[in-house]
């Protein structure tokens, strides 16, 4: 595993590792962080697709949260925007902007799997 995969891609390592604690509880996390996804992006789609904006913001928050802990800053950024439209019940955003969040979130899951040799 090289971190550079992740480095050149804009994360955050060393923020994760200083949050975590040590490398190998980084990648532990990062593992995590990938099975959620699985449930998340499908689950956040649904909730968009269903105008559930509740759960939405609920799931952007966490998204958000697990983000900064593992340095996606852009990821991090992202949701913190979604859930602060959520809150506001700001449809026009949510819906003007969701795809950039889905493709960001794709992007940080293939960098993860590319680091994991995956």
């Amino acid at each position: 595993m090289k971190i550079e995969i992740l480095t050149n891609n804009g994360v955050d390592v060393n923020k994760g590792i200083e949050l975590l604690g040590d490398i190998e509880m980084y990648n532990e996390t990062l593992d995590d962080f990938l099975e959620e996804e699985k449930t998340r992006v499908p689950n956040i789609i649904k909730y968009y697709q269903e105008n559930d904006i509740n759960n939405y913001e609920i799931l952007v928050h966490a998204q958000k949260s697990d983000s900064k802990y593992l340095g996606f800053d852009k990821l991090a950024e992202l949701s913190y925007n979604h859930e602060m439209a959520a809150k506001e019940n700001n449809i026009e955003y949510i819906k003007n902007n969701i795809d950039e969040l889905i493709n960001e979130t794709n992007r940080i899951i293939n960098v993860i799997k590319e680091y994991k040799g995956e």
